[in-house]
C-alpha cells in the first residue's frame, strides 16, 4: 500500500511534520494532514499516486458532459419509456397499454417519470465518481460531490429555467449579453415561487417526516432482516447527505441574493425556506442523524467561494436590467461591485483559508502545555496504537467480544443448572430421611462425595473458561502483526 499513518504524541510534532518538506528530492514522498479515524475512505489509500492525476483528469472530463449534455441520457430514456418503446421491448403488454385509460396515464407519466429517476440517482454518481477520482477521506468525497452537485444545479436549474435552450446557448446569452438575463429573470420569479413552495417547504416537510427512510426501514424489515443485528442497521440513520442537501440550499441562497433587487416578492418566500430549513436541520442533526466524523469546518471555504459566486450572478442580473431601463447611463457605474466583490473574495482567501489548510503551531504548542499539565498521567500511545486499524481487525474484535459473551451467559445456565440440581438433590435427601432413617446415612455419606466431586469439577471447568478467555490475544497483538 502506497500509503501510511503516523502518530505523534504531540500536536506541535504533527503540525511541524504534516507543512514541511521531508525530503530534498520532491518526488520521493508526500506528507499531508491525515483524517481523522472514522474520516478514512480505506478503499482508496491503495490507488497508486501517479493514477490519481489522471482520474481527476478523466472524471473531469465526465461531469462536464454530465453538466452540459445531460438531456442527452435523459432524451434517451424517455424515448424507452413512451409506449412504443414499451411495445417493441415487451409486446405482451401491448392488450393493456392499448386501454384508453391506461394509454393517457402512462402518456403523461412516464417521460416525468423518467427525469425524476434521473434526478434521484443523481447525487449517487456523483458520489461514485468522487470516489473514483481517489480521495482518502469520507469528507472529501463530500466536498467534492457537493461541488459536482452544485454545479449541475447552477447550470441546469438557475440558468436552464430562465434561458430556453441548450446549456452552451445559455451560457453564451449570459456572457455576451446579459440583457437578455436583466429581463428574463423577473419573468421566472414566478416559476420560481413555485420551485420554492414545491421543492424547498415540501422537501422541509420530507426530511422531518422521513418518509423515504421509514419505507426503506419497512421493505428491509419484510424481507432482509433476520437478526437483532439488522434490524439495528436497518435502523442506522447514518449521518446527514452534505453531498446532497448543501447544494441544494446554496442554490436557494443564490434565488434569495439574485431576486433580493430584481424581484423583492420572491424574498419572504425564501426567508420562509430558510427558517423551517434551520429549525428542521437543526432537529435532525441533534437528534437524529449520526456523527460520523469531524472534519474541522473543511466545508466552509467552499460555501464561501458558493457565496462569492451568486453575488457576481446577482451583480451581472441587475447590470442587465438597468440596461433595459431608462437608467441605462448609470449601469457602469455598477462595475464597481464585483470589483469590490472579487477584492473581498481575494483578502479573505488570502487571510483566512490557510487557517483551514494548515494547523497554527502556537494554538499546538498551548493545547500540548494544557493537555501535560491538566492530564499528566494521560497514555496517548494507548489510543493511538489502535486508532488508524483497518476495519477488518475491528471486525476481529467485535467477534472476540461475542465469544466472550457466549461463554459467560453458557457459566451463568450451567450455575443455574447446578443450583438446581442440588435443590433437587437436597428434598430427595429430605424424603428419603423421614422414610428410612438407617439407609439415610449410608446414601447421605455418597450423596455428599458425588455432590462435593461435581462442586469441585465443575469449579475446575469454570475457572479454567475464564483463564482461557483471559489468555485470548488481545486486541493490540493484531496490530503489531500488521505492522510487522
Amino acid at each position: 500500500m502506497p500509503v501510511s499513518f503516523v502518530t505523534f504524541d504531540s500536536r506541535w510534532g504533527a503540525a511541524v511534520c504534516a507543512q514541511t518538506q521531508q525530503s530534498k528530492n520532491p518526488t520521493q514522498w508526500l506528507t499531508n494532514w491525515a483524517p481523522e479515524p472514522r474520516d478514512v475512505y480505506w478503499q482508496n489509500l491503495a490507488i497508486p499516486f501517479f493514477s490519481l492525476s489522471i482520474r481527476k483528469f478523466l472524471i473531469s472530463i465526465a461531469v462536464f458532459a454530465l453538466v452540459f449534455f445531460y438531456m442527452i441520457p435523459i432524451a434517451f430514456v424517455q424515448s424507452l419509456a413512451n409506449l412504443e418503446g414499451i411495445e417493441r421491448v415487451a409486446p405482451f403488454l401491448r392488450p393493456v397499454i392499448e386501454v384508453k385509460v391506461v394509454k393517457s396515464f402512462l402518456q403523461g407519466f412516464l417521460p416525468g417519470l423518467a427525469l425524476k429517476l434521473f434526478l434521484y440517482i443523481l447525487p449517487t454518481v456523483l458520489m461514485i465518481m468522487s470516489k473514483v477520482e481517489g480521495y482518502v477521506s469520507l469528507s472529501s468525497l463530500e466536498r467534492r460531490t457537493a461541488s459536482k452537485y452544485y454545479y449541475f444545479m447552477l447550470v441546469n436549474v438557475f440558468l436552464g429555467s430562465i434561458i430556453a435552450g441548450t446549456a452552451f446557448e445559455q451560457l453564451d446569452s449570459f456572457f455576451h449579453d446579459p440583457r437578455t438575463i436583466g429581463v428574463a429573470v423577473p419573468m421566472k420569479a414566478t416559476f420560481f415561487m413555485t420551485y420554492i413552495m414545491v421543492d424547498g417547504w415540501a422537501g422541509i416537510a420530507n426530511e422531518i417526516l422521513r418518509v423515504k427512510p421509514l419505507v426503506i426501514y419497512h421493505l428491509k424489515n419484510m424481507f432482509i432482516v433476520k437478526t437483532e443485528r439488522d434490524r439495528e442497521r436497518a435502523m442506522d440513520p447514518r449521518s446527514i447527505a452534505l453531498g446532497e442537501n448543501l447544494p441544494s440550499l446554496q442554490l436557494y441562497f443564490l434565488l434569495g441574493l439574485v431576486y433580493a433587487v430584481v424581484t423583492p416578492i420572491l424574498l419572504p418566500f425564501i426567508i420562509v425556506f430558510f427558517a423551517f430549513a434551520y429549525l428542521v436541520y437543526r432537529h435532525q442533526i441533534i437528534n437524529v442523524y449520526n456523527q460520523e466524523y469531524e472534519s474541522a469546518a473543511a466545508f466552509w471555504p467552499q460555501v464561501h467561494s458558493r457565496i462569492i459566486a451568486s453575488l457576481l450572478i446577482s451583480h451581472v442580473t441587475l447590470f442587465g436590467l438597468l440596461s433595459t431601463m431608462k437608467a441605462a447611463y448609470s449601469t457602469p457605474l455598477l462595475i464597481f461591485l464585483p470589483l469590490l466583490t472579487l477584492w473581498f473574495h481575494k483578502y479573505c482567501k488570502s487571510r483566512f483559508e490557510p487557517a483551514f489548510r494548515k494547523y497554527p503551531l502556537e494554538e499546538a504548542m498551548e493545547k500540548d502545555v494544557m493537555e501535560h499539565a491538566s492530564e499528566p498521567s494521560l497514555n496517548l500511545k494507548t489510543y493511538l496504537a489502535n486508532a488508524y486499524l483497518h476495519p477488518i481487525f475491528h471486525m476481529f474484535e467485535q467477534e472476540d467480544q461475542k465469544e466472550e459473551a457466549t461463554i459467560e451467559v453458557r457459566i451463568d445456565k450451567s450455575e443455574q443448572q447446578q443450583q438446581q440440581q442440588h435443590v433437587r438433590s437436597s428434598h430427595s435427601q429430605y424424603e428419603e430421611e423421614t422414610s428410612a432413617q438407617t439407609h439415610y446415612h449410608h446414601e447421605e455419606r455418597s450423596s455428599s462425595q458425588y455432590q462435593y466431586q461435581y462442586q469441585h469439577q465443575y469449579q475446575y471447568q469454570h475457572e479454567e473458561t475464564h483463564m482461557r478467555s483471559e489468555q485470548s490475544p488481545p486486541h493490540f497483538v493484531y496490530h503489531h502483526g500488521v505492522e510487522h
